[in-house]
């Protein structure tokens, strides 16, 4: 036991990297995590404090327990099985690619990204490119809501930028569970949706036990309480209306809700509005050439930086005018299944985006656009006809932006948007629309026709 034994130096360097990394791996890394660990639960719990719906255990487990959980699941399990009988494949390899599934799936959430960047970035960029508007806040009603209700807020899609909007504006309230396209997997993108909370949903080349991975996570979360927000028409709105409504994930969270056992769902209508739609050219296009197909290039966010830094350094720079967020009436999923009905998924997609529909905000260009599109020729005609469109949406009670309380001033901010994209010119003869400026007229105007009246220049 005494016996000296000879080593080269290398070996004994060796030996003691393998000590230091073992004691690494075993003693200081698990203090570390559990010092951090510790350190973040009191961060969520001052968080918590402060916000009218904290966050919930289940959004901050560690994502590798959530998938465990997920794939281990009894509904998951029988999908693993149906699936390795329906493709001639072993159970085992099946059981890999539910995993596979759920990896993608399942957030990894931080409290410090979201709240400690994520809301602050949102802020910035929103108020840089915007005048934000809450047009209508509902809190009264937002508030009555029950406390141990899980929230879905339920939005319409005009733009990417609706992502940032409703992040910072319900920033107070609760961190939100996006379900994010295909798009954003891309580094890094990728990272920072997932660090949100974010969940990634495949749109194609999905099957069977895909889908029953991706319902039993919406039901796992809807049951613990996590507050999410989703876009029923599935994508952007390619003619700058409202789209039908595509039942996915709401079906999934009908198929889980069990009347009377399960916590209820307060689904919370949320309508966005713009007078410029960073996307309204693309938007368009896809729709003439109908496919939804969008490729993502990080070159043209590149170029469109470049630009923007660059019409700031010269002073040249002007926000995309308004941007405007409406909080509807919030509806119990318990109280909308009182009511007997055939199919109950189709109803409520289509309540929900009525809801949504009901509280859309007017703001400026759409409106000068849909009278734009009634034929008037010339400034005092538009002002006259405004001022009849606000009057008769008012009376419907629609929720009509007007900057300053001046019709005058939000008659010129919409025809000056216009003018500097070029899509209208004024002539001595009256306006006269460009091309491309009849096709951008018409998608704004569309956002509002349902609540400004007469059906007919759509």
């Amino acid at each position: 036991m005494t016996t000296t034994v000879e080593l080269p130096l290398w070996a004994l360097l060796l030996i003691l990297a393998f000590a230091a990394v073992a004691a690494l791996n075993n003693v200081l890394v698990p203090s570390v995590r559990w010092y951090l660990r510790r350190r973040l639960e009191r961060a969520v719990g001052r968080l918590n404090e402060r916000l009218a719906r904290p966050i919930q255990p289940f959004k901050l487990a560690r994502r590798n327990d959530t998938v465990l959980r997920l794939v281990y699941d009894p509904e998951v399990a029988q999908a693993i099985v149906d699936h390795a009988r329906s493709t001639g494949i072993r159970e085992d390899v099946a059981a890999q690619t539910a995993e596979r599934y759920a990896r993608e799936i399942v957030p990894g959430f931080s409290a410090l990204t979201y709240f400690g960047f994520a809301i602050r970035a949102a802020k910035f960029l929103s108020k840089s490119l915007y005048r934000v508007r809450l047009a209508q806040a509902n809190d009264a009603a937002l508030e009555a809501i029950d406390p141990d209700a899980t929230v879905i807020f339920v939005m319409n899609h005009r733009s990417n930028m609706d992502y940032v909007l409703v992040t910072w504006l319900a920033a107070e309230r609760s961190a939100l569970a996006y379900a994010v396209g295909e798009w954003a997997r891309v580094w890094p993108l990728r990272q920072l949706v997932r660090a949100m909370g974010g969940y990634f949903i495949r749109r194609r080349h999905n099957n069977p036990l895909y889908r029953k991975v991706l319902a039993r996570y919406v039901q796992m979360a809807t049951e613990a309480g996590v507050t999410q927000a989703v876009f029923p028409e599935g994508g952007l709105s390619q003619t700058g209306a409202l789209g039908t409504p595509k039942l996915g994930l709401i079906s999934y969270i009908l198929d889980g809700f069990r009347p009377g056992k399960s916590r209820d769902v307060v689904f919370v209508p949320v309508a966005l509005n713009y007078d410029r739609v960073m996307e309204d050219r693309n938007l368009i296009e896809a729709h003439e050439k109908g496919t939804r197909r969008f490729r993502f290039s990080l070159w043209p966010i590149y170029r469109y930086l470049r630009r923007q830094i660059w019409l700031r350094l010269t002073r040249r720079f002007h926000r995309y005018g308004y941007a405007a967020v409406s909080f509807g009436t919030p509806l119990s999923l318990t109280e909308f299944l009182k009511e007997p009905a055939d199919d109950v998924p189709e109803l409520l997609g289509a309540e929900l985006m009525q809801r949504i529909g009901a509280v859309m905000p007017v703001v400026p260009v759409p409106l000068v656009s849909y009278a734009l599109r009634a034929g008037v020729r010339d400034r005092a005609e538009l002002r006259a006809r405004v001022g009849d469109l606000v009057e008769g949406a008012r009376r419907r009670g629609a929720e009509v932006h007007i900057p300053r309380d001046d019709l005058d001033y939000t008659t010129e901010a919409g025809l000056r948007a216009l003018i500097e994209r070029r899509m209208l010119s004024e002539t001595p003869g009256g306006f006269v629309l460009s091309e491309d400026g009849e096709a951008i007229v018409a998608f704004y105007a569309r956002s509002v026709e349902h609540l400004l009246g007469d059906q007919s220049t759509s």
